[in-house]
């Protein structure tokens, strides 16, 4: 197996700049993208709730039809009723077969008068549920809409990030073989406790950038003599001088735009 070539203290912080810096443009390709996933399966749950919903109202619906239909039916079966009876009334042998027939009669029209009662509620039901339905198959129709942009545009970014990121993770792989084991890992645990990644940061305004804690003089000289790897004692973060960290930057982004170029001509 190959041995890393051995750097000096200089050159171990500009190799971990510039791994920052590739990994810093690969957290950024991530951002972007990372979001429009969860809205998309943000949407997908909404769509899956407002059609659970839509399913169970129109079964509602169906339902009350179906009561409608009984009572429709029932009407109808007491109508025959009340024919048959007054029928059988003209041929009654006694006045106490009459009121038996009488009170039939009565009894069914009073069935007919509840089923014409519970018809009218359950249209009255129909009329709320129908606007009910319509507003949330209008809803369903916005968020599916809403859907197909969202997956169309993660489509696209995918399309246009995807061969970028692929490249920068090999450079970060190239990078990252320059770097002794031991440096290399305190690199990765540093990175990976901080919320934006970053692991390597410049001196900005006399502090570790992205906090406001200033760094005491002797402290910024000997981090811009570059003679030891320097890690900032509130933040956790290796330090680089604000030089070395604009010289890397140029050169990196030199260096990425080239191969990004590279992959546009490919």
């Amino acid at each position: 197996m190959a041995t890393k070539k051995t750097l000096n203290a200089e050159d171990r912080l500009r190799a971990l700049y510039d791994l920052q810096l590739i990994d810093s443009r690969i957290d950024r390709i991530r951002v972007v993208r990372g979001e429009l996933p969860l809205e998309v399966e943000d949407l997908e749950n909404d769509i899956a709730g407002l059609s659970t919903r839509l399913e169970k109202m129109e079964e509602e619906n169906d339902m009350v039809t179906q009561r409608i239909t009984a009572y429709e039916i029932q009407i109808k079966e007491s109508q025959s009723l009340i024919e048959k009876y007054e029928e059988q009334q003209n041929n009654v042998r006694n006045n106490r077969e009459f009121e038996s027939l009488n009170k039939e009669v009565e009894y069914q029209t009073l069935e007919i008068e509840l089923c014409e009662k519970r018809i009218r509620e359950c249209k009255a039901q129909q009329i709320q549920k129908s606007e009910g339905l319509e507003n949330l198959r209008a809803k369903n129709e916005q968020r599916t809409a809403d859907l197909a942009s969202k997956q169309s545009e993660l489509e696209e970014i995918i399309a246009e990030t995807q061969a970028e990121e692929e490249v920068l993770l090999k450079q970060s792989e190239k990078m990252a073989k320059t770097i002794d084991d031991r440096l290399l890992r305190t690199y990765t645990r540093i990175r990976g406790a901080a919320k934006n990644g970053l692991a390597v940061v410049p001196i900005e305004r006399q502090a570790s950038a992205g906090t406001f804690i200033k760094i005491p003089p002797q402290r910024q000289i000997d981090i811009a003599q570059r003679k030891q790897i320097i890690v900032d004692e509130h933040s956790g973060r290796i330090l680089v001088d604000k030089a070395l960290a604009e010289e890397e930057r140029e050169r990196m982004d030199t260096i990425m735009n080239k191969e990004l170029k590279k992959l546009k001509k490919a």
